[in-house]
């Protein structure tokens, strides 16, 4: 196999990795302004990802910078003609990460509750921009003989696009309600399952309809596998969460955006970024690449810390693993 479609395949890794450890944090920021009744509950649920939500964008940094190294040309027309939604994602993951680290910095509701909306915010746009900007890059874009982008902002909002954030919006919300269900007790733990249900319905028909149109599309039969594998996947875990079986519910979503993003990048293979304008002009995994050698290097440096990252992450969560309530949220001790 040849570095360059490796290199392909890690960096999908890395974004499906990404996209199942921020999708319940983004599902969880936004369900601090629903499943909440008090302070206490929006610090219960803010504690649930507190230990793992900045470890969680390292995969994204991860991902955007193997993809600067191993295809720089992809990188470069990509964050140039997705400009304006991708620097919305970054203040926005901006805005929420300095709100999880001064909510608890003054005791007054009005303090706390600006830092609460920007923690709702923060959360909801980039879990609907991230699944227009994927949808984009499936579908293709305008992109000239120069493989630069020609086209404007409101082509990027075309009905796929759209339909492709509304999944992924949704989606982070019913897995950030399984992974609160996984992580509290009581009254939340009850409510979570019961939003995870009342959402995940509308998240299966509106998946389904995307994924549907990508199979159509795409027509690969790699494709409708992965298709097969995340929807049996996501009715599993609505299945599971029905029973009160949190940890395989989790497992289901987790398994289902796994599958999801696999079934994107797939699809997109052996193109990065597919031209409307003209085949000819698309950008693939060998026009954008970098040298052998700069990926030859790559390669080693990813065999030597990849593992030390994975396992750290791993200990992260087991020993932050312990479910919590209020009860563990003292009065004194601000969040």
């Amino acid at each position: 196999m040849e570095l360059t479609t490796i290199w392909f395949i890690l960096i999908g890794v890395l974004f499906a990795g990404y996209m199942v450890l921020e999708g319940f944090d983004f599902g969880v920021g936004m369900l601090v302004g629903i499943l909440a009744k008090n302070d206490k509950e929006r610090r219960v649920l803010i504690n649930t990802i507190g230990p793992v939500w900045d470890g969680n964008e390292v995969w994204l940094l991860v991902a955007g910078g193997a993809m600067f190294a191993a295809f720089p040309e992809w990188y470069a027309t990509l964050f140039s003609g997705f400009y304006l939604p991708l620097l919305l994602i970054l203040v926005a993951l901006i805005i929420r990460g300095v709100a999880f680290e001064y909510r608890g910095k003054r005791p007054e509701p009005e303090w706390k509750a600006r830092w609460d909306w920007a923690i709702i915010i923060g959360s909801f746009v980039p879990a609907l921009l991230w699944g227009v900007a994927f949808a984009n890059i499936v579908r293709g874009v305008k992109l000239d003989a120069s493989h630069e982008y020609v086209g404007g902002f409101f082509d990027l909002l075309n009905p796929y696009a759209l339909l492709g954030g509304l999944v992924t919006l949704t989606v982070c919300i019913v897995h950030g309600s399984v992974f609160v269900a996984l992580k509290t007790r009581g009254e939340i733990r009850d409510r979570a399952r019961a939003m995870a249900l009342n959402v995940g319905f509308v998240a299966a028909g509106l998946a389904t309809a995307f994924m549907a149109w990508t199979g159509f599309m795409q027509g690969q039969t790699v494709v409708w596998v992965c298709i097969g594998l995340s929807a049996g996947a996501f009715m599993a875990a609505l299945g599971a969460t029905l029973k009160g079986k949190d940890l395989q519910a989790f497992i289901g979503t987790a398994v289902s955006i796994l599958a999801f993003v696999a079934m994107l990048f797939t699809g997109l293979f052996p193109d990065v970024l597919p031209s409307t304008i003209n085949e000819a002009y698309s950008l693939t995994v060998h026009n954008a690449s970098s040298t052998p050698y700069t990926l030859k290097i790559m390669t080693w440096v990813a065999l030597v810390f990849t593992p030390i990252v994975i396992g750290y992450q791993a200990w992260t969560y087991w020993v932050f693993s312990k479910r919590i309530s209020v009860k563990n949220i003292p009065d004194d001790i601000p969040a």
